[in-house]
Parts: C-alpha cells; sequence; structure tokens
C-alpha cells in the first residue's frame, strides 16, 4: 500500500460529494504518474484555499480515459480515471484543518515550518505526490477517526470568502472568475521592492540555465541581458541575437518582452514571465496578450513566482479578463512555477540528459 495527495479544490470537492463517489479524475499531463499507482494504494485528499483534509480513496482499478462529467458540468479536464472505493469522504464542516497541531508538529513536511509560512506546501500542489509511509498512516488514522468521531472545525469568515464563486455568463458556457480584493499585507517598501527584483533576475538566469543544460536555444528581453548574463555563466552561447519566428510586428513586439523563452529550432517549446511584483499581475497580462494576438498558438505557457504567492497566482489568473480569452481561459494555458521548484529543478542530476517535459512535474494549475 502506498499514499498518494488527491487535491481538490472547493468546487471539485463539492462535486465529487455530489456524485456517487466511485471515480476519481485527473488531469491528462499527470497521466505518466498515475500510471504508476495499484489496486490498494491510497488517495489521501485535501481541499486547496481552505488548506483541510476531508478524505481516503482506494485504488480499485485503472487508470483509464472517460470524458464524462463528473467533476465540471462541461468539459471536464479530469479525464485520467480511477475507480475508487471511499473509505472516508468528510462534510465540509468536518473537514480537517492542516494547521491543527496534532497534524502541524508531527507530519515530516509541515513541522520544522512556521504556520504562516508557504515554504510546507510543495507536496500539496499537485495530486498524486507520493507520501511517506509516516505521513500516510498519519493522515488515514486521523480521517479514519474523524469519520467516527465527527469534531466540528467551522469555517471562518476567511474561510467563506474563498468558497464565494463569481460566474460570466457567455453565449455557449458558465465560466466562473475570481474578483480578487486589495491585499494593504502585500504594499512593499522601496528596500523590499529592490530585493525582490534582484532575485526576480537570478530566476530569469536560472531559467536561461536550466534551457541551455537541456540543449535549448534561449532568448530573453534586451533590455534585461545585461544583467541577466551577470548571474547565467555557463552555456550563453545558445542566446539568440534575433528571434526566428514568423509572426507579424505586434506579435513579434509581444514575444519578444517575454522573461525567457526557450526554443527548439524554429519553435517556441516554453515561455516564462518571472513575476516579482506584489500584484503578480505585468505576467500575466503578457501572456494573455500573446494568446490574444495568436489564440491558435499551442506554447507551454509559465508564471514563475515567490513561493509565498502561488494563491496570488491563482486568484489573478481567473480575473474575468484573463478568464474570457477566446482561446478559453488562461488558467487552462498558463501555469505557476514556484522560485523553491525551479530551484529544486536545476539541482537534479542528469539534468543535461532531460527534456522540457520534465517542467509538468514542478508546474501548478489553477483547478
Amino acid at each position: 500500500m502506498t499514499y498518494y495527495t488527491n487535491i481538490f479544490s472547493p468546487e471539485t470537492y463539492h462535486a465529487f460529494t455530489h456524485s456517487d463517489k466511485s471515480i476519481s479524475g485527473f488531469r491528462i499531463r499527470q497521466e505518466g504518474l498515475a500510471k504508476k499507482l495499484k489496486p490498494g494504494d491510497i488517495l489521501i485528499c485535501y481541499i486547496t484555499r481552505l488548506s483541510r483534509w476531508c478524505g481516503l480513496l482506494e485504488i480499485i482499478d485503472g487508470p483509464f480515459h472517460d470524458s464524462t462529467p463528473i467533476f465540471l458540468d462541461e468539459d471536464d479536464p479530469f479525464t485520467v480515471r480511477f475507480h475508487v472505493c471511499t473509505k472516508v469522504w468528510l462534510p465540509l464542516a468536518e473537514t480537517i484543518p492542516i494547521h491543527i497541531d496534532e497534524l502541524w508538529q508531527k507530519l515530516t513536511f509541515t513541522k520544522s515550518h512556521n504556520k504562516k509560512s508557504s515554504a510546507w506546501t510543495g507536496l500539496l500542489r499537485t495530486s498524486l505526490n507520493k507520501l511517506n509511509d509516516k505521513d500516510g498512516k498519519l493522515l488515514a488514522s486521523t480521517l479514519l477517526k474523524q469519520s467516527n468521531i465527527a469534531i466540528p472545525y467551522l469555517l471562518d469568515e476567511i474561510d467563506k470568502k474563498k468558497l464565494k464563486i463569481h460566474t460570466v455568463n457567455r453565449e455557449d458556457k458558465v465560466i466562473e472568475v475570481s474578483i480578487p480584493e486589495n491585499d494593504e499585507s502585500l504594499v512593499e517598501n522601496e528596500q523590499t521592492q529592490t530585493t525582490e527584483v534582484r532575485e526576480s533576475i537570478k530566476m530569469q538566469a536560472l531559467i536561461a540555465q536550466i534551457g541551455a543544460c537541456m540543449g535549448l536555444k534561449v532568448w530573453l528581453p534586451k533590455a534585461d541581458r545585461s544583467r541577466v548574463l551577470k548571474e547565467w555563466k555557463n552555456n550563453t552561447e545558445v542566446l539568440l541575437d534575433k528571434l526566428p519566428l514568423n509572426y507579424d510586428e505586434t506579435t513579434l513586439s509581444t514575444i519578444e518582452q517575454i522573461d525567457v523563452i526557450w526554443l527548439k529550432g524554429r519553435s517556441i517549446v516554453r515561455a516564462f514571465e518571472v513575476e516579482h511584483t506584489t500584484s503578480v499581475y505585468s505576467g500575466l497580462l503578457r501572456m494573455a496578450d500573446l494568446l490574444a494576438l495568436q489564440p491558435n498558438m499551442n506554447i507551454n505557457l509559465h508564471i514563475v513566482a515567490p513561493d509565498n504567492r502561488q494563491e496570488k497566482v491563482f486568484q489573478e489568473i481567473r480575473r474575468p479578463v484573463f478568464s474570457l480569452l477566446e482561446k478559453g481561459p488562461l488558467s487552462e494555458s498558463c501555469s505557476y512555477i514556484s522560485y523553491s521548484s525551479l530551484k529544486e529543478l536545476s539541482k537534479q542530476k542528469h539534468l543535461d540528459r532531460m527534456t522540457d517535459n520534465v517542467l509538468d512535474d514542478y508546474a501548478e494549475y489553477q483547478e
């Protein structure tokens, strides 16, 4: 028996609650991970935004492909599926906050961290991450116990705000969007801004270095090159002086401003915006501009931002302006990669033998 994470948003938690609870599903990009699961393995279920544990599902068989709507009413993306036996599924008011001392002080990935930090979140950013046996057994026993004694963990006002859904009616569908509130805690002083700009340059250099190590060509905006090259020392010969792309002038001008681009031959493989501002808005705007200009462009887009801004990125990416693009919501095309994940990837052995597909193991999407 092996334990894996199964990450739910409040919306997919609600959908699973009102299903027959016999099928769990994952996005197609996770099919490789899904194939590692075996009958008898346990999915430990966690609700994002609320940071609560909610259930235990035992794998019966799978994976298999099925697009029958379960988790979304239309265009359900969770099509890599397993038949499961639901061992525990808690009502929302009885789901277990991860910050309770009985868990926080014992889980190996939280106990050494401050409860207000986000340094512990790496394992819970995507589904099908493997939990060690100690953590898996602790969570399983805690969830089983809660299913019997049902201690209430009522939602506070902050939790209730996180559950609020805004929708926009289009001719063909109803689209969920977010309306982020101003967060005064994110106001920065000049010294903080300078420090974060410096860190963002280091991240640009790190992305460039990883792409170069993988044998890809790299593009950097002309205005950033001198600063980035002070940090990026090796394989800089792969830096392009001119983009080998055949687009109109407006599209090319937009692409040229993207923080880092990886190319293979004459094709863009991945595009990265390093977002150091508290609003995490400028990078998303540039990605949205690109898709608005070229709705048929099919490339991997990534927002790279500090670990503590994951939730902010996901809030902003679901704004109406980003959710109503002709190509579809930006959240379906653009992922978040944390600074710590990028640093972890850069330390991988044999990076020169890997392909850019390894980024999919580090990228996180708004569910």
